[in-house]
Formats: C-alpha cells, structure tokens, sequence
C-alpha cells in the first residue's frame, strides 16, 4: 500500500511525457483584487471591480468589509447596456461604500493583505474592530502596522505582541500625518497605510526608517491604484525624499475596474514550457504593470526560455534545457519558490538572493524550500538571504507545502520532470489559485 492511499491529502504531482503546448487562462490578481476591494470601500460613491480573483484570500477581504457595512455585490454580468453596469462577461463585484462600524471581529485567515491592510480602514469604523486569524497569522509581523497606526492616533490592544489577534478601537476618523516606520520585513506596512491615508483627517506621511525595503513593485502598484481613484501621492520615484510617500487627505472616486491577471500565479505554467522545452500562452498578459510577476520574462527567460508579448498575450517557449541564474529577488521574492524549484531541475547552479523577508512569510519558505527539495534528493543550502541550488538527480517522495499556495506549486513544477512526487495538501493553492489542480492536469492534457 503507498503512503498515497493511506494519505487522502497527498496529490499525484502529474509526469510530463512530452513538451507542453497549452494556453491557459490565469483569474485575476490576488494584489489588485484585495487593494481595489479597499479602495473602493473607502470612495465616495460605489464602484465595480470587473474579474477579480475569488479565491480564500479575496474571499476573506469582502467578508471583513462587508461585517464593517460595506455592500459587496457579486454578479455574473453578461454583455450588458443596463445603465452603470459593467459592459463586460464574467463576474463583476459592485462595491458601495457606507458608514464602517463595529463591534465586528475579522477572521484574517493567513492573508497578509487582510491582516494588514484592514486595521488602518478599522480605525475609520465606529466601534471596535477585532482581528483574527489562523495560527500562523500570530507569528507574521505587524508591527509596523500597529506602531504606525498608534503614532497616528489610533488605539489599539495586541496585548504587546505587536502581532494577531488585536482590537482597533475604531473613533470614526482617524488624525493622520506624518509616522515613521521600519517596514524592511515586509513592504506590506507602507502600502497599509497609504491605502487608508486619504481618509485620514491629515492624510498620511510614510517614512520608512529600516534597511532595505522587499517587494517595491507591490508599493509601485498601491500608489499607482490610489492616483487611479483620484489620490495625490508624491513618492521617491517621482522626485520625492527617498524613503518617503506622502498622501493627501481627499475623496476616493468610485471606479469601473477590470482586475489583471495573476501574473505571480501564472509562474508555475510558464516554468511548465521551461521545463518540458513546450510552449504555454497566457492571455491578457498587460504591456504595463506593476505585478511583480511581470519580472518571470526576464527571469526565466535567463534560465533557457524565450518569450514574445502580444496583443493575445505572453506565449512562453522552452528549449528543453534549464541554466542556473545567479539573481537578486529582493523586489520580487513571491517568485522564490517556483523559480528555486527550476533551478533544482537545471544543468548548473543557482544563487538566489535578497529573500531574507520570506522567513517570515507564509511559512519559512527558505527552509521549506531547502528541505523539501533535499528530500528529494536536491542540494539546497539557505544563505543569510537566500538559497543556494546545486542540481543533482531528484527521485519521488513527498513534498510538504506548510499550508503554503507557492510550496504548492514549486511541487508540482519538479513532478513534470521527476516521477512519484506527492504534493502534501495541493488545496492550499485555493489561497490564490483555487482551481490549480484542474488547471495543471489540464494544461498537461491529463
């Protein structure tokens, strides 16, 4: 009897035969979805949010602000000429904002973007505002949420833990102005901020006070939405202090948005065309964005792949090999697991820094990732802030996940190219990705 048949959670990770030819459609951005559902809260008049992601992460967000009162609509609109509906197909959400009140508890889940970007809009709500989550949302940092959120004039009780659970004693508004933050543990507690900072009574000043600060693209995408629903920001990139975004107090229009494909979920496919030396085409791939996910061209294309961007999307090849990549990660280190689990399948070594942050992530995922690849046979050592990969024939096993969506998938990359991997809970993708397994045997033609 296998551990399989006595493991009901362990999932086949599927044994490419043959190079990969597929188009697969990847749901919405998880980022945008999140950030768009706050903005829209906060507006002054109601909004639609065309595709976005429904997935646990998404779902968490639009049940805590629904419990605070706003209205979150959910319609599978068709092709439509009803006045102030969306034009499009598919599902739309239909955001209107209203009064935010408590008492109200939040169930965050382990979602980094619930448990940080909700305690700022909870100062706004009348009444307590008590955040929760799983347990190992009691161990990823928030301090620089709670400590900016206090210096700002909110009140807060965390018991000192400067972590969940906590309550936001929300007064109605909030002072704002200027706070200093260390936010190099996660760029999370900048964008926390910003998003609610036009409803502040002196908007917002966010100075960031630590090293270097993870996932700038994330932050670029926060100030690109908010200028996008009316906000002013100055920030460094546009001639401001370095370190520093400024938001002006002001009204936040109700905007008619179609949400962008996920393009960080769309990372296991692509390394799919890189592993196999196939081709995969995702659809609506955006000429412009601020989605960290939009560096895997780059990336991978150094590691043996092209690629070529169209108006039908970005169509990936692979030439059936895989080099090793020596890369800072520090702007994007989502990407980490998916690209360490090609590394581990290439013809020479990898060096994968500017990660330190993913300790803290939803799980270690640098010591996962090394010891779950090892398992298996790889040679992977964790550096100060990062990994170090040196490939070696991998044989079958299981491969644990941590409750971890991206472990998830940098499973089921290595079983294209290595038969009998097992991937321990593969439904924790439905924290971003909620069909992965459908969508893997699919694009596999299984």
């Amino acid at each position: 009897m296998t551990e399989s048949s006595v493991h009901p959670a362990l999932w086949p990770a599927p044994h490419a035969s043959g190079a990969v030819d597929a188009t697969v459609t990847v749901p919405g951005s998880k980022s945008v979805t999140n950030r768009a559902l706050v903005l829209a809260s906060l507006a002054s008049e109601p909004g639609w949010l065309r595709r976005p992601l429904r997935s646990r992460d998404t779902l968490l967000m639009a049940q805590a602000l629904r419990a605070m009162g706003v209205g979150i609509e959910e319609t599978i609109s068709s092709s439509s000429t009803v006045a102030g509906e969306p034009d499009g197909s598919g599902e739309a959400w239909r955001v209107i904002p209203a009064g935010l009140h408590g008492p109200v508890t939040v169930d965050v889940g382990n979602a980094g973007t619930v448990m940080r970007f909700l305690p700022p809009v909870a100062t706004l709500a009348d009444g307590p505002v008590h955040f929760d989550g799983d347990p190992r949302s009691y161990e990823r940092p928030l301090t620089g949420v709670i400590e900016g959120l206090r210096a700002l004039g909110a009140r807060i009780e965390d018991d000192g833990r400067g972590a969940l659970p906590l309550t936001v004693h929300g007064g109605g508004a909030l002072d704002g102005g200027p706070v200093a933050i260390d936010a190099s543990s996660s760029s999370q507690f900048v964008s926390a901020l910003l998003l609610s900072g036009p409803r502040f009574n002196q908007g917002v000043e966010v100075r960031h006070t630590g090293s270097v600060l993870p996932s700038m693209p994330h932050i670029r995408m926060t100030v690109d939405m908010l200028r996008a629903v009316g906000a002013q920001v100055d920030e460094p990139e546009t001639g401001g202090e370095p370190n520093v975004w400024r938001v002006s107090p002001s009204a936040l229009l109700g905007r008619d948005l179609t949400i962008e494909p996920d393009l960080s979920n769309a990372q296991p496919f692509l390394a799919a065309a890189l592993v196999t030396g196939g081709k995969v085409t995702i659809p609506d791939w955006p000429e412009r964005t601020t989605q960290p996910g939009d560096a895997l061209r780059e990336i991978f294309t150094a590691m043996g792949g092209s690629c070529e961007l169209t108006e039908r999307g970005l169509t990936f090849t692979g030439t059936g090999r895989i080099h090793g990549i020596d890369v800072d990660l520090g702007e994007v280190g989502e990407l980490t697991p998916g690209i360490a689990a090609v590394a581990a399948l290439a013809d020479s070594p990898s060096t994968l820094s500017g990660v330190a942050h993913l300790r803290l992530h939803e799980t270690d995922r640098l010591a996962a990732l090394t010891k779950e690849i090892n398992e298996l046979g790889g040679d992977v050592t964790e550096t100060a802030d990062g990994l170090r990969i040196r490939p070696r024939p991998l044989h079958g096993g299981v491969f644990h996940t941590y409750d971890d969506h991206r472990m998830a998938t940098a499973g089921a990359i290595i079983g294209l190219a290595v038969k009998g991997v097992e991937i321990e809970n593969v439904g924790t993708t439905a924290k971003t990705l909620p069909d992965f397994p459908d969508m893997w045997t699919g694009m596999l033609g299984v």
